[in-house]
Order: C-alpha cells, then structure tokens, then sequence
C-alpha cells in the first residue's frame, strides 16, 4: 500500500511542476506587445528569405 501512495504523489508532484512550467510560458509569452511580436515575426521572415 506504501508504494501506491508514493506513486501518487509523485504523479501529483508531476501534474504540479507541468502547470508551473506551462504558466511560466504563458506569463512570458503575454509580455511582448503586438508591435514587438510583429517586427519578431518580420525579423524571422528576413532571415527565412535570405537563407
């Protein structure tokens, strides 16, 4: 029965950590403005076309 309840909290721990790291993403994603994601975007095209 130990075992069981140690694999389940290591699973929790597990789903846990996955949503840190997803909110992190997510916070650092929603940082940029439209204007500096655009000229991102336009920077990324450039270097596409001149490859």
């Amino acid at each position: 029965m130990r075992w069981w309840k140690i694999l389940g909290l290591a699973g929790l721990a597990g789903v846990a950590a996955t949503g840190v790291v997803t909110v992190r993403a997510e916070r650092r994603r929603q940082a940029y403005t439209p204007d500096e994601i655009r000229s991102r975007l336009q920077e990324r095209v450039a270097r596409a076309r001149s490859t």
